[in-house]
């Protein structure tokens, strides 16, 4: 009977701790941007151990945190960016970075911007986006054969909107 009601008490602190990290980051005020730095982080942490995941890092554990700047415009502000600076474990105990800056954020699905994931000092993906921002409103995205990974290639995006040069991501 004790250990299960250890379990329990365990299940009720996890609860306790992810209702009061969404109390924290509803109260948390946005800029013009959208962006707000509790969303940025947990967001930035979620879709970079995927991608890391996906490209064969098992990651024991990371944490995120980010500084949202920028100019406060009537509608969402091109200007507004979060520094975002990531640490965490792999699971056989190497050391994980992921640095840089985030221009957009959707929640738990995608982040833009530019970031760069290094695995004991040596840069494993530098990417504009990581995870997929072209997912549908609702729900979890869709898989399709056109969905690439931070690694496969850097896109860069000119000052005119056309699409820029791709080079290789490691």
């Amino acid at each position: 009977m004790g250990a299960l009601r250890h379990q329990r008490n365990g299940l009720l602190a996890v609860a306790a701790a992810a209702l009061a990290i969404g109390a924290l980051a509803a109260c948390e005020p946005r800029n013009d941007s959208g962006l707000n730095s509790i969303g940025v982080a947990f967001t930035t942490d979620r879709v970079s151990t995927r991608a890391l995941e996906k490209g064969g890092i098992d990651v024991r554990w990371m944490t995120c945190n980010a500084d949202v700047k920028g100019k406060h415009t009537s509608g969402p502000s091109k200007d507004a960016k979060a520094s975002v600076d990531c640490r965490g474990r792999t699971n056989d105990d190497r050391a994980i970075r992921v640095t840089g800056t985030v221009t957009y954020e959707r929640k738990n699905i995608c982040v833009r911007g530019d970031l760069t994931a290094k695995v004991d000092g040596h840069q494993v993906f530098q990417a504009n986006v990581i995870g997929d921002c072209n997912a549908r409103k609702t729900g979890h995205p869709r898989p399709s054969r056109s969905t690439t990974h931070p690694w496969d290639k850097r896109t860069t995006q000119g000052t005119d909107g056309t699409k820029g040069t791709e080079t290789g991501g490691k």
